[in-house]
């Protein structure tokens, strides 16, 4: 045996991935997807039964009852679980480590910035008098 170790090559790369949390993030993803199915068919339910799609129905609908609070529950999930596969794929494709530091710092504050849009923009609905 090299190096004197009876430990099996398979026990020393237990635990020791690049990043150290990749079943954290595998299980993140697969939560976030099973939560956007429910909430992806409320949407979807919700807009094909609206009466029309004008501006003014569903600005009013957006603005009724619980639908504030599913659609900004829905931004949330969705940018998460966007942040998560994004983090997934630069980490696995991008080598060169300041260009990975920047592309994961880049992709955290466009989805921030996303995430903060979507929700100024559902508050400003759901907080405005419907004329």
């Amino acid at each position: 045996m090299k190096g004197g170790s009876l430990r099996s090559p398979l026990s020393r790369a237990l635990g020791h991935g690049a990043a150290k949390d990749g079943v954290g993030h595998w299980w993140l993803q697969r939560v976030t997807s099973i939560a956007l199915v429910p909430l992806t068919v409320w949407f979807v339910f919700a807009l094909v039964t609206l009466p029309s799609l004008e501006y003014a129905v569903v600005r009013a609908w957006l603005a009724s009852g619980w639908t504030p609070v599913f659609a900004v529950l829905l931004v949330l999930v969705t940018v998460h679980h966007s942040v998560s596969g994004v983090q997934v794929v630069i980490e696995d494709y991008v080598h060169a480590k300041p260009l990975k530091v920047a592309a994961l710092l880049l992709s955290q504050f466009v989805h921030a910035l996303l995430a903060v849009a979507c929700v100024f923009a559902i508050a400003k609905i759901a907080f405005q008098a419907v004329a």
